[in-house]
Parts: structure tokens; sequence; C-alpha cells
């Protein structure tokens, strides 16, 4: 799968690397990836189009983060960084668990959601934020503790929702109006799974 370019087509995996840098075999970090993660590696930046406000909104409404997508030469540098990390610490969620939230195993929630977010829950920036809207900060809640989800959809329940959006203006909406959280924060709520 190639690309139109100034250069003419490329390999996808040549896309947005300077001539001088491009590699004639496929870089480890870029084999084995899903079509999705293949055709924007091999867009150009110049050709993506970030997502806006309303269009990031309607992905998350409707439970379709799997049409989240980074700029290509950031995700570029992102699967090379996972792939560096995994090597490193044996995998990424061992990487981010010790060095990024510093929890230790096991891990175990001191109460029910949010009862103590000081030992339940971090908030990071999203190294590797996805392709949107400058305007939006994209930031990622860890939680130790899991969210009730509807057995039959996976999505979760309208109880979850709302102890998350209650969290979301607890926490945020101290500094800007009530109606204007949802409008600026892409806040991503991950549970660590159990066996982390």
């Amino acid at each position: 799968m190639g690309s139109t370019s100034p250069d003419g087509d490329l390999p996808y995996w040549q896309v947005n690397v300077p001539p001088s840098e491009r590699e004639a075999e496929c870089p480890d970090f870029l084999r084995d990836l899903s079509d999705k993660d293949r055709g924007i590696v091999g867009t150009r930046d110049a050709d993506f189009r970030p997502d806006s406000w309303a269009v990031l909104r309607r992905k998350i409404e409707t439970n379709r983060l799997d049409l989240l997508r980074r700029v290509p030469s950031v995700l570029r540098l992102y699967l090379a960084y996972n792939r560096k990390i995994a090597r490193q610490h044996g995998s990424v969620m061992a990487f981010v668990l010790s060095q990024r939230l510093r929890w230790e195993p096991p891990i175990v929630a001191r109460g029910r959601p949010f009862e103590f977010p000081e030992d339940d829950v971090k908030i990071l920036w999203n190294d590797w934020p996805y392709g949107v809207d400058d305007r939006v900060v994209h930031l990622v809640v860890w939680t130790k503790f899991p969210f009730e989800e509807d057995p039959i959809t996976g999505d979760l329940t309208d109880a979850a929702r709302a102890e998350i959006e209650e969290f979301v203006v607890k926490t945020f909406g101290q500094n800007m109006p009530r109606d204007r959280v949802g409008q600026c924060l892409l806040c991503q709520f991950l549970m660590l799974e159990s066996g982390c």
C-alpha cells in the first residue's frame, strides 16, 4: 500500500520520511500493522485532516474510539517508541505502570469508583495525542477500579457515565464554566487490568 506524494508512489513506510532517511526495507516496528494503521502511516501529513470537536464528540458518544487517528508522522513515532519501550520494560503497560503512574502491583482500588481519587486515580497528559483540533486538550484518566459495562454492548452503563461526568465536572469544572468542560477536554478513562 503506497501513497501518492510529490516524489511519486512510495511504500507506506517511506511516507513522511526525508529522502536521505528512507529505508529500502520496512522497519520492524512498521511490519504487521493493521490496515487502518498502515493506511495512516502511508498518508502524507499534509493530506491528513484532524478531527473537529464535533466529529470527535460523535466518535466518543457512539463509543467508536477505534476511529480515532493520530497524525501519520506522530503515529510512526508512537509505534517506534512503543517498540523501544516494550523491549526495555517487557511491555508498554509495565512501563506505564512503573514509570508514568508509579503504581506497584497488585493494582487494587482502595474504594468504590472515585471514592478515593488521591489513591485510585491518576490524570496524565496523553503523550501521543490523537489528530484532533489543536484547541482540544487530551488527558488520560487512569483508574484502579473498573466501570460498570453493559454485558450486551460492552459500552459503559448510564450509571458509569454519570459517575465519570460528575468526576470530570468536579475535577475540571472549577476552572471553566460547567457547560464548557466537555467542549475542551478529551478525557480517556482507562482501568488497569487486574493482571498488571
